[in-house]
């Protein structure tokens, strides 16, 4: 099949999945109108069976902003001509039969511990339009493009997750860690509450290394013991209740909303704590790696260990980060248009390879894997064929936007050791067989949290949203 055909083929499963997408006739002016006068209702209750359902307490998803290469870390080629196996060997992992590309040593010698999926596709090419569908679960209404963020958007799994299920031991539904993501300059699609309104926005941290303590202003105060807090509390909602009746807006109902988060952050210590990375040893510090991604993976770890459901860490916070900073190994993305081999060898690999490494080996020493799911993935993958793309900077060769295959990668919460799901065919160019989208992946995590992903939650003007367009990805939990 042509990269033509495939594309026609998706562009149909594009405008069958988006007619599902939105609820029938609802007009976008409508949406709009229902934000203001409506509220969100929970999902519908249900108790499916698929394998791995509720296993997973919390979810920790390591969004590799850019599109990772599956050819040099997940799937390499090494039967292949140079063009397409490109300048990295394979490596043996400690699954025999299974090889990685060879700037992952301690990635390799983790293989038995979770599950590679080798055969992901869809049809977006282009940064901004695709993260919103790996992170709503949905394509965007334009394809293939960088759109800026509506108020009209899907929204994102977090938010969909405190419509569908608030949190019950945190404060927070979910985190967004080096957010907010850049594509390439401007902040994406996908990564807000959309049409959810504002109250059901994730919480936003920046560069993590940026203090030890990373929230200064919800600390507690030594002249505020809990009686004033308590006294303080008792006589904002005196007030609210004088100005309840004064204006009932949706700013109105979002601010109170935000308060009521801080307040119960305030009120939680162990919570605040966790986003303390001093309390963690030098030792531990040093095993994530010293750099903004490495310590975004430890924070994740702490949230989750304090009951934090669903964690994003945004591995890089834009997808072409070197443009600006080239000196940066933190800004580095894995849009790797040119200079391919030299961005994943000094600055890339290094650092992902020592971070998800100790993440993995982390959570399975305090015996946290087995209720965490850890996604790891990008928006897509990039091209089987070498070149060097003049309209990028860069010398030497690269590769390409590519949605026609990819690899991404699960752990934990009952997901089976040591597998690989699906298959590219022998240039890495297509799915060999079974084939699974963004869809499907979104409805894995929302099975794994103990959610329907056939359910449904209802939008601000009470008409039915479907959590989910694809299914769980069962095969993950067989074998």
């Amino acid at each position: 099949m042509n990269q033509l055909s495939l594309f026609d083929r998706s562009r149909r499963e594009f405008l069958r999945l988006g007619g599902l997408a939105l609820p029938f006739g609802m007009s976008l002016a409508s949406q709009l109108a229902g934000i203001r006068r409506s509220r969100v209702g929970a999902i519908e209750p249900n108790s499916p069976t698929a394998p791995g359902f509720g296993r997973a307490k919390s979810v920790i998803l390591v969004y590799c902003c850019g599109g990772q290469s599956q050819l040099e870390l997940w799937d390499p080629k090494p039967e292949a001509p140079a063009e397409i196996r490109g300048a990295f060997r394979a490596i043996s992992t400690s699954v025999p039969g299974t090889f990685f590309g060879e700037h992952q040593p301690r990635i390799a010698k983790l293989a038995d511990r979770f599950t590679v999926v080798r055969s992901m596709s869809h049809a977006d090419l282009d940064h901004g339009s695709a993260t919103y569908l790996t992170l709503t679960g949905k394509y965007h209404r334009k394809i293939s493009g960088n759109p800026p963020p509506l108020p009209i958007d899907e929204p994102t799994l977090g938010a969909v997750l405190h419509a569908a299920r608030p949190a019950r031991r945190f404060p927070y539904d979910a985190v967004h860690l080096n957010g907010p993501l850049l594509a390439p300059t401007l902040p994406s699609a996908g990564q807000q509450a959309g049409f959810l309104g504002n109250r059901y926005e994730p919480l936003v941290l920046g560069d993590v290394t940026q203090g030890a303590q990373l929230l200064p202003d919800l600390a507690a105060q030594p002249d505020l013991p809990p009686l004033r807090m308590q006294e303080r509390q008792s006589l904002k909602e005196s007030l609210d209740r004088y100005a309840r009746d004064l204006a009932d807006t949706p700013a109105s109902r979002d601010s109170k909303s935000l308060y009521t988060q801080a307040l119960a952050l305030l009120d939680a210590p162990q919570s605040r704590l966790a986003f303390d990375l001093s309390l963690e040893t030098e030792q531990t510090r040093e095993r994530y790696g010293r750099n903004q991604s490495g310590q975004a993976l430890l924070m994740a770890r702490r949230l989750v260990e304090a009951g934090l459901p669903l964690v994003t860490v945004f591995w890089s916070p834009s997808n072409r980060g070197q443009d600006i900073r080239p000196e940066s190994t933190d800004a580095y993305g894995w849009d790797t248009h040119n200079d391919i081999f030299a961005a994943l060898e000094h600055h890339l690999m290094p650092r992902f390879d020592l971070g998800f490494s100790a993440l993995l080996e982390d959570l399975e020493q305090r015996g946290l894997l087995d209720s965490t799911l850890v996604v790891c993935l990008g928006e897509f993958g990039r091209a089987p064929l070498v070149a060097l793309e003049k309209r990028f900077a860069g010398s030497s060769p690269g590769r390409k936007h590519w949605a026609n295959v990819y690899s991404i990668v699960f752990a934990g919460a009952g997901v089976s050791r040591g597998k690989v799901v699906g298959a590219s065919d022998h240039h890495g160019g297509r799915p060999d067989g079974d084939r699974f989208g963004p869809w499907d992946t979104v409805a894995t995590i929302y099975s794994a949290l103990g959610i329907d992903p056939a359910g449904h939650y209802t939008d601000p003007q009470g008409r039915p949203i479907p959590l989910s367009v694809g299914k769980p990805i069962t095969d993950l939990y067989r074998g």
